[in-house]
């Protein structure tokens, strides 16, 4: 092992973090990414007793070996339990549908949004990338989505609908029309730890320290422990453990607890797993009899440019987003149209009706300052500060920080 060299830098981290084999994200759990920046503390692990006695390592060499893994092939089974703090949106994205009733329940989009709260059972497996599978069990159904070369399919068996999307003619100018494959619809599937921690550590600086602590055995697994904690007050993030498998680098369990305590916002971590190539027929899918298939193009998903409303085609039109602060304690501030939130003093016609109005205050908390006065909506992770003119701040950070930024905004 190469020693414990205090002196590497912070642009060396980067690198180290960012890695050749970074996943493509999609509906990674609210906030990880935004708030996510990493600096590498080489601290060599120790193992703690009844743990795996693992060599010294340290994060430097742990991370550089998570970077230079070229494990593309496993299958498994991994556990992913959120507590947001969120009611369950299951049925929700189906309920809403498209318009005039179009849409499919089995559009990956509006069903991983189940992901978000509760706690899930998946089966994944993955042959390099241009094939993934992932399977939502439920009690007695499944949700499966399987990419295979140029084509992904989504399949709901509880309602027996079918997604089908293809990558024909994607590319440079490619719009998502015609069936092929939207823009923003994954082709690598955001659901293992490793998708999780990716997020975290692609960005680096010196808001953060990551530290080795200790070993654990997942899935079988003898593994590393990557703690990773924010250096900076008022984060809602107390820290993010990942499992890293000693042999290959892979991530195999994530994490995420609040600097308020109590149990994992986000716990995802694999049960079983397999780093054996999966057969190709696991890839395989023909929709099955009396199946009702939706083409891309027939969704919600795929019309969403045409019908989106005009006033939210572009974010100049509300008022702009900036940032304030940097890395874990990063507040985003968004001016609402014409300078004036639903309910506040300077709006117009378009109030809120004051029933609704006060359902909404009993959801959040009053609170005043030298920006006057708003209201605070939490959950475990992200809060969020809707001031009575129209001005929103929202970041993992906790409401005093909000309270702070919105008043040093004036």
């Amino acid at each position: 092992m190469a020693p414990n060299d205090s002196t590497q830098t912070t642009e060396e981290a980067k690198d180290l973090a960012a890695g050749p084999h970074r996943a493509a994200r999609y509906l990674v759990p609210v906030a990880v990414a935004t708030v996510a920046a990493a600096t590498i503390g080489l601290v060599p692990a120790l193992a703690a007793s009844g743990d795996p006695d693992l060599p010294k390592i340290s994060a430097q060499e742990l991370i550089e070996k998570m970077a230079a893994s070229d494990t593309e092939q496993f299958s498994g089974t991994v556990k992913i339990s959120t507590d947001l703090g969120l009611p369950s949106f299951a049925g929700l994205a189906g309920a809403v549908g498209g318009e005039d009733g179009e849409g499919s329940s089995a559009a990956p989009e509006d069903k991983l949004t189940e992901l978000v709260t509760g706690t899930h059972t998946l089966r994944v497996a993955a042959d390099g990338p241009d094939r993934q599978k992932v399977s939502i069990l439920q009690d007695s159904s499944e949700y499966s989505l399987i990419h295979n070369g140029d084509e992904v399919w989504g399949y709901d068996s509880a309602s027996n609908e079918v997604y089908h999307a293809t990558d024909e003619g994607q590319g440079e100018g490619g719009d998502g029309k015609d069936g092929r494959v939207p823009e923003d619809l994954p082709k690598d599937l955001p659901t293992t730890p490793k998708d999780l921690a990716d997020e975290v550590l692609k960005a680096a600086d010196d808001t953060t320290s990551i530290t080795v602590g200790g070993t654990s055995q997942v899935a079988g697994r003898d593994a590393y422990k990557l703690v990773v904690k924010p250096k900076q007050a008022g984060s809602t993030i107390g820290s993010v453990t990942v499992a890293v498998d000693a042999e290959h680098g892979v991530p195999l369990k994530f994490t995420l607890t609040p600097s308020s305590g109590g149990k994992a916002v986000i716990d995802a971590g694999f049960t079983k797993v397999d780093f054996t190539r999966p057969a190709a027929s696991t890839f395989d899918f023909t929709p099955p009899k009396g199946a009702k298939v939706t083409e891309a193009d027939e969704t919600a998903h795929g019309k969403a440019p045409e019908r989106a409303p005009e006033e939210f085609k572009d974010l100049k039109d509300l008022g702009g987003l900036d940032v304030i602060g940097e890395g874990w304690t990063s507040i985003a501030k968004i001016e609402g149209p014409g300078g004036a939130a639903p309910g506040g003093p300077t709006s117009g016609e378009d109030d809120v009706p004051a029933q609704a109005q006060q359902f909404l205050d009993a959801l959040g908390d009053k609170v005043e300052g030298k920006f006057g006065s708003g209201t605070v909506f939490t959950t475990r992770l992200v809060n969020v500060l809707m001031t009575d003119d129209g001005t929103v701040y929202a970041g993992a950070v906790t409401k005093d920080a909000l309270v702070k930024a919105a008043n040093e905004g004036k």
